[in-house]
């Protein structure tokens, strides 16, 4: 073949693999995108919008004992009154949706971003929530369930874009200014009205009311205006500002009048609560409410979805609890208050709780408010020395003063004990060796201490955080707990060292009986915060405090108990101004509460008094001893209730810890100056089996002081000026040593 014939072969390049896939992924992308929009159409157009509910919020949820038959009580029945959109004046309608959904007048009934919101948490396997128009809320009221379900939330979102296509604005605006739910009962504008200011007539609210009522509707157990919590107020005032704020850019209201209505809320008047709150059983039903709250049921579904909740409360065991509560106190009752809970070891049930006597005439619940717990926080100062390697038998600076961080800090009446050993220290309950312990002879001592608090079943606060970094922490200075608390933490010694978070619903089920929710779900939440044997020589220890020390009252209830006394000292409100003037003079001079915390192995009760109209007065007046001390009438409380409560269940022994632990020999840090005696621990059933060797001798050198109580001692300054319903958070530096006996 010739040269000239020959011709080049041409190369067939091949296609890059990744501008085919490009090219696949294109294609199937855009053929989705159509499926997608048509599927949309067609369930658009297959869509139709359903009679609305006419039996809505009809169904009263119902609350009974942990026998699921007893009544507890109900929450609220639906109070609602319906009025015409044009009764329902500018202002009123702009502040819901200045609140609600501020572009409901031109958006077509749904929010995209919203909806991703939703779709966010569902990927996160969290409960779908959040992101609703006003027109959606409507729907999900009117003609929907209340579950929360994917399924639900397409059906909700179809039905509201058909809705806002074919029904004037102002007639779903109506329909949800008539049906949402504001709290207090209240559903719609009139009936929240007159619940929270007594003026059923839309037309004579004011923009102040109008602007309260928007920000509770939101969530009325976030924003509930009851719940004196500083955290829970400062939401409130900042939610009401921003409805102010939109109401302004909307034109409703001037500059001036922004600036004027924003800087308080309106003064509320409300009317009484229904009767079914009455008596001490109201704080059991507020407490359960709040923790449907919590486990992610909304107020619609609490008030109104026809719920069946059973509680853990016993009704057997509460009836105890009232009575002891009611009727074993000193003679002068006038502004004294009793705050008592029981948890069941191993569960975390909340059993029996006492808040107070009418919960009509007053919301405090003195069982869940927290308080300075005082020396009742030794204990998590036992577990986590026994952590870190110490012994019982270990010796600590008894004697009064100590140095701690250039501040000399004190034993109750100044009283010296020589070196004692840590047994000893707890039974009687030795400020200064536990500073010894904690301050000095542990690395990170109070760090240690607050995880131990923590582990052990006290919530996480930010003043028990600080108390990370407080010397007097292992005294409870702050308010780091409160009865209800204090029972399930040393419920956690009672079980081994188990953990169980505590909770007060066993079970909810819906109208069909279907289970929404059941305790049985916490279970992976227990955890085993102690090793069995630490947990067993904290029992022991505090058996020893009721054998021998300050808690020796509680052996009348003839079983094996362990406990710990606490109170702390400080400055009675009524007495603040006169310090103040006087230079700090009454400094630690007033008793502000008195612990009883003790458990057997089958109930866990603690019992707090504090005086005042905020809690926050001198209990010492209240007693005839020097003080106000947790082995009194604390005690005497606790030891009523307890003897009621344990009629007809077996006597149960605590586990005995390790022997090896039991009997080993002391292992003093130093000579003891001063070599007091004591008797060994009894070898009964109801106490520690087994006496240690070699057990130190420990006579005080000082004998108990038979003077008055000093005014300045323990040196606790005074708290800030003003009514407060819980201590301040802020302690002193190095830290602030507390009394106890």
């Amino acid at each position: 073949m010739s040269e000239a014939r020959r011709k080049a072969v041409p190369v067939r390049r091949k296609r890059h693999w990744a501008l085919r896939a490009l090219g696949w992924f294109l294609a199937i992308f855009f053929v989705g995108v159509i499926g997608a929009v048509a599927t949309f159409f067609i369930v658009y157009q297959a869509t139709k919008i359903p009679d609305p509910n006419k039996e809505f919020a009809t169904n009263t949820t119902t609350v009974t004992y942990d026998d699921k038959k007893t009544a507890l009580g109900s929450f609220y029945e639906q109070n609602r009154h319906t009025v015409p959109l044009s009764q329902i004046p500018k202002h009123v309608q702009d502040s819901v949706i200045a609140a609600e959904d501020r572009t409901f007048w031109t958006n077509s009934g749904i929010s995209p971003s919203g909806m991703a919101r939703a779709a966010f948490n569902i990927a996160q396997g969290e409960q779908l929530q959040g992101g609703s128009t006003i027109t959606q809320q409507y729907v999900k009221i009117m003609y929907l369930t209340q579950e929360r379900t994917v399924s639900r939330k397409f059906q909700e979102l179809f039905i509201a874009t058909k809705l806002s296509r074919q029904q004037d604005k102002s007639k779903t605006l109506e329909g949800y200014l008539n049906t949402i739910y504001f709290g207090e009962g209240a559903y719609g504008i009139s009936a929240a009205g007159d619940a929270y200011f007594q003026v059923s007539d839309p037309r004579k609210l004011s923009v102040p009311q109008a602007a309260f009522l928007a920000t509770v509707l939101n969530n009325p157990t976030v924003f509930d205006i009851d719940d004196k919590d500083p955290r829970t107020q400062k939401r409130i005032i900042d939610r009401y500002q921003y409805v102010i704020d939109g109401m302004r850019q909307m034109g409703t209201i001037t500059e001036s009048q922004a600036a004027r209505y924003r800087v308080k809320l309106p003064a509320l008047n409300k009317k009484q609560k229904n009767d079914r709150y009455r008596g001490p059983k109201g704080f059991l039903l507020d407490m359960a409410r709040k923790e449907l709250v919590r486990r992610g049921f909304d107020e619609d579904q609490i008030s109104g979805g026809g719920l069946k909740v059973t509680t853990t409360f016993n009704y057997n065991q509460q009836k105890k609890m009232v009575e002891a509560a009611t009727k074993e106190l000193p003679k002068k009752r006038d502004n004294l208050h009793v705050g008592m809970a029981t948890v069941q070891p191993g569960t975390g049930a909340l059993l029996a709780m006492y808040g107070g006597p009418d919960y009509l005439k007053s919301q405090l619940n003195w069982a869940t408010l927290r308080a300075r717990p005082g020396s009742s926080f030794k204990p998590f100062a036992v577990a986590a020395a026994l952590q870190d390697g110490k012994s019982i038998y270990d010796m600590f600076q008894g004697d009064s003063p100590i140095e701690i961080q250039g501040k000399k800090l004190n034993n109750e009446f100044d009283r010296d004990y020589g070196d004692v050993d840590l047994l000893y220290a707890t039974q009687e309950s030795v400020n200064t060796a536990f500073y010894d312990l904690v301050d000095n002879q542990m690395d990170n001592g109070p760090d240690k201490l607050v995880d131990a608090a923590e582990a052990a079943g006290i919530p996480k606060t930010k003043a028990l955080e600080v108390g990370r970094d407080n010397p007097s922490t292992v005294l409870g200075p702050d308010p780091y707990a409160s009865p209800v608390d204090m029972a399930n933490a040393y419920a956690t010694f009672a079980a081994d060292g188990k953990y169980a978070p505590l909770h007060v619903i066993k079970e909810v089920t819906g109208p069909d009986g279907k289970v929404l929710w059941s305790e049985a779900s916490l279970t992976k939440q227990q955890k085993q915060a102690f090793e069995p044997n630490i947990a067993r020589m904290v029992n022991y220890v505090l058996q020893d405090v009721v054998q021998k020390g300050t808690g020796q009252d509680a052996k009348e209830l003839d079983r094996p108990v362990a406990g710990k006394t606490g109170t702390a000292g400080g400055v009675g409100v009524e007495h603040r101004k006169e310090n103040a003037e006087c230079g700090g003079c009454k400094d630690g001079a007033d008793t502000l509460t008195s612990w009883w915390t003790a458990y057997t192995p089958q109930l866990s009760t603690s019992v707090l008094y504090r005086a005042g109209k905020t809690g926050e007065s001198d209990l010492d007046p209240y007693s005839n001893e020097k003080a106000f001390f947790g082995g009194g009438w604390p005690l005497k409380t606790w030891l009523a209730y307890m003897e009621a409560a344990h009629e007809g269940l077996p006597e149960e022994k605590f586990a005995e810890p390790d022997e090896d632990d039991v009997k080993n020999s002391p292992t003093p840090t130093s000579t003891p100056s001063k070599t007091p005696s004591r008797t060994p621990p009894s070898t009964s059933q109801s106490t520690p089996a087994t006496k240690p060797t070699n057990t130190p001798k420990n006579t005080p050198s000082n004998p108990p002081p038979t003077k008055t109580k000093p005014t300045k001692t323990p040196q606790w300054p005074p708290l800030p000026t003003g009514p407060t319903i819980e201590p301040s958070e802020t302690p002193d530096t190095p830290g602030r040593p507390g009394g106890d006996q």
